[in-house]
């Protein structure tokens, strides 16, 4: 790199930093996730508008690697912290809620999201059909637990009877929906021979009876110290990336590998260390990695591209995730026993969607998932783009 670009490098950074929190701020004043003003400002600032002049002066493509690998390191650490604020423990009690308004609010948005894809497929003429509509059908069925966590939160809902036994299927949710996208990502081979592939389940076994018993050391030496001091933190921050890069050897992606760390991470006892630990890394994950990653999927998303046929299919697969994740988790509580007014507040709920949704989607074009024939195959790169780029909470 060049001082130039060092220099343009540095003034991107303050300026994404500047607009997310910006238009984060004023998606806050209307009620929104700060989340959804952070997503449009990494759509502003791609090829949307002015025919991309913004996004040739701004962000050259000398500078695409190296944002590129800071956005990469901020899904190492939301993905984390996703594992890490998974907290089992609300499942506890309400094992027979949870799983049912789990699975039927996985099970009714698969099944829709797979039909839409068969149609979509050969709309599209995508040439592994299987593994696409697959992949589609994941999308679908993800709930946004650390968004949904927050949002309940900040409403003062968190400790209701609805907001835990949401809280307690989004934690469900999420790890299904994650176990189902490692499914598609060793059906679309991701570039690893089948051996590595092969060795995920042992790789997830030793994590839960080998390495989960070696960080309760770590919070042993956090509760006799008092704080969270350097070495501690080092000391999560190796295993997370040596997991993150043990998965992506693998095949299923650097992502996985980072939320399996967050969810073996100790907490029974260490509420404490898990608040000092997610603080710390969620200031530097929200506030300058994230917003980064937001933009890099920005600019490949040229919303000005999008005719007629590409707006009414977005509306369809809207209306397909929406309906179909609302009437699974409605479902799924009538059939627990939950009231129907409570049911619909909790259907509502699970329909959190946003940051996981796109980092979802951005998994498929790695793998070519989403690539179709040659002939359709632009056709369908600009629909998913178009697709990440209108994902909401």
């Amino acid at each position: 790199m060049t001082d130039h670009d060092v220099q343009l490098l540095l003034f991107d950074l303050a300026l994404i930093i500047a607009l997310a929190r910006l238009l984060g701020a004023a998606a806050k004043r209307v009620g929104q996730p700060p989340v959804l003003g952070e997503i449009i400002a990494g759509v502003l600032l791609g090829p949307t508008l002015f025919h991309g002049k913004i996004t040739a002066l701004l962000f050259p493509a000398t500078l695409r690697a190296p944002l590129s690998a800071l956005a990469n390191l901020g899904l190492v650490l939301f993905m984390f912290v996703v594992g890490y604020e998974v907290d089992l423990r609300l499942i506890r009690r309400r094992e027979r809620v949870a799983a049912s308004v789990s699975l039927c609010s996985i099970i009714v948005p698969l099944t829709l999201g797979i039909g839409l894809g068969v149609w979509l497929a050969h709309r599209h003429h995508v040439h592994d059909v299987g593994t696409f509509v697959l992949f589609l059908g994941t999308a679908m069925s993800v709930t946004a637990f650390p968004v949904l966590a927050r949002i309940l939160t900040d409403r003062g809902l968190h400790r209701t009877r609805v907001g835990g036994l949401a809280l307690a299927s989004a934690a469900v949710d999420d790890v299904l929906a994650w176990s189902l996208l490692a499914v598609v990502v060793a059906l679309a081979g991701a570039g690893s021979p089948q051996l590595r592939l092969a060795l995920a389940p042992v790789y997830a076994a030793a994590m839960f009876l080998l390495v989960r018993p070696l960080l309760r050391r770590l919070g042993e030496m956090y509760q006799r110290q008092g704080r969270l001091t350097p070495t501690v933190l080092a000391a999560v921050l190796v295993g997370l990336f040596l997991s993150s890069c043990a998965t992506d050897w693998m095949g299923l992606k650097f992502i996985f590998g980072a939320f399996l760390f967050g969810i073996v991470m100790p907490r029974e006892g260490l509420a404490v260390l898990r608040e000092d630990v997610l603080e710390r890394l969620e200031q530097v994950s929200v506030l300058v990695l994230l917003p980064v990653f937001f933009v890099v999927s920005g600019l490949n998303v040229d919303l000005s591209t999008v005719g007629l046929s590409g707006l009414a299919e977005f509306c369809l697969i809207m209306v397909v995730a929406v309906a179909g994740k609302f009437g699974g988790a409605f479902a799924g509580g009538r059939l627990a026993g939950v009231h129907g007014r409570q049911a619909g507040v909790l259907a509502a709920l699970m329909n959190t969607r946003g940051l996981t949704e796109i980092v979802i989607l951005s998994v498929g074009p790695h793998l070519a998932v989403l690539a179709g024939s040659k002939e359709g195959s632009d056709d369908m790169d600009q629909w998913v783009e178009s697709l990440q780029g209108s994902a909401t909470p």
